[in-house]
């Protein structure tokens, strides 16, 4: 049998209470020999669109894995429980979109089962902690080499749950995305391929699209914090290849008062409102 050396571990469940520990202790009694990679356990909770995100941005970096993600607001519900196969890996979670831009980032889902087989969850299974019951001593068991189509009958791929494309807003003057993340240092992260810069200048505008009235800042595009003075804003292709803004020794989040979800609009000196816009 083939199985994997290292197990990654995604989760909104916190640091204060045992549920992280929980759950290695599961994969330590099945799988003493499989080592775990915890990713974070800081995702804010329920979100799962977040925990997606940090997972995809992820697991190209780490090794050969099965990947475990939980962040589950439909845990004890008819939400299925899933594990997927892809060329570079194996992830297990809820079927809830939080699995798929991991399972794309790995090369795609060639390979999808429902986790039903009694034998490989605990005894008693909890309504409300399926990291510990369903979802870790499926990982170990994946982990220690066990076939995936053992856990459960086959699902369609296309048939997975996927969360819905971010809405992106483009004129020849602007362009507008929602933040996809704010990472610990305050950097906006926006649901916009780096690439995107490219239309604009040495510099450009920058306010939050929320309907109020627009405090406009200016950005200076880089490749870094320290390409601006400190205090200045940059906007920059981030390490995921993705549109970014940060401030150099300060938050741009807080300069923009955003948060993940809020959308910002970039835009040429000078455009700020058009009249007709469309939609990408």
């Amino acid at each position: 049998m083939t199985g994997y050396d290292w197990i990654s571990f995604t989760t909104d469940y916190g640091l204060s209470d045992g549920y992280v520990a929980a759950c290695h202790g599961v994969v330590a009694r099945l799988a003493p020999a499989v080592r775990v990679i915890d990713v974070t356990h800081l995702v804010p909770p329920g979100d799962v669109a977040r925990g997606a995100e940090v997972l995809a941005q992820t697991v190209g970096h780490l090794p050969p894995a099965v990947h475990v993600a939980v962040v589950d607001p439909g845990v004890g519900t008819d939400r299925r429980g899933v594990a997927l196969g892809t060329p570079g890996g194996l992830l297990v979670g809820p079927d809830n979109g939080l699995l798929i831009p991991a399972a794309e980032a790995l090369g795609g889902v060639t390979e999808a089962v429902e986790l039903t087989n009694p034998d490989w969850l605990a005894p008693q299974v909890s309504r409300t902690f399926h990291g510990r019951d369903v979802f870790a001593p499926v990982a170990a068991r994946l982990a220690a080499g066990a076939p995936l189509p053992q856990a459960g009958p086959a699902l369609d791929p296309a048939a997975l749950v996927r969360l819905p494309a971010p809405p992106v807003r483009v004129t020849d003057g602007w362009v507008e995305a929602p933040v996809a993340t704010v990472d610990h240092f305050g950097n906006v992260q926006l649901a916009l391929a780096g690439s995107a810069l490219d239309r604009f200048g040495g510099t450009l505008g920058v306010h939050r699209a929320d309907g109020s009235p627009a405090e406009v800042h200016t950005a200076r595009r880089g490749g870094t914090f320290g390409d601006v003075p400190p205090g200045g804003l940059v906007a920059h292709v981030d390490s995921a290849g993705r549109a970014a803004l940060a401030v150099n020794g300060g938050r741009a989040a807080d300069l923009l008062a955003v948060t993940a979800g809020d959308r910002v609009r970039l835009h040429r000196s000078g455009v700020v409102d058009p009249p007709d816009d469309t939609m990408d």
